[in-house]
């Protein structure tokens, strides 16, 4: 099976930017719809950002709409968040999750669908 790790992760003033990235081994990479989540200390895990496995396709919470972007690189094993116009309620783990509910197509906000996930990489935003 597909094994992820996030990186990018950091420190960030308000209205700052950063690019988290998901890397991932195996070749069934392609086979997953893709998703960001975000935990915050004491909260549940919530869902960011999803994309389809050809990429053509992306769903995101409404927290980060107009703000964050999803992509990925099936060439490189690699999907991507792109995280814009920061806001400190933006703080929180980041984890990068291979969609395997395979009843699914894979725009899924659901924690539940998702069955292999990373490590996680923190994100702090200041005020």
């Amino acid at each position: 099976q597909v094994q992820l790790v996030e990186s990018g992760g950091g420190l960030v003033q308000a209205g700052g930017s950063l690019r988290l990235s998901c890397a991932a081994s195996g070749r069934t990479f392609s086979s997953y719809g893709m998703g960001w989540f975000r935990q915050a200390p004491g909260k549940e895990r919530e869902f960011v950002a999803a994309i389809v496995r050809s990429g053509t396709s992306t769903y995101y919470a409404d927290s980060v709409k107009g703000r964050f972007t999803i992509s990925r690189d099936n060439a490189k094993n690699a999907v991507y968040l792109q995280m814009n116009i920061l806001k400190p309620e933006d703080t929180a783990v980041y984890y990068c999750a291979a969609h395997t509910f395979q009843l699914r197509t894979g725009l899924s906000g659901s924690r539940h669908e998702y069955g292999i996930w990373g490590q996680g990489t923190q994100v702090t935003v200041s005020s």
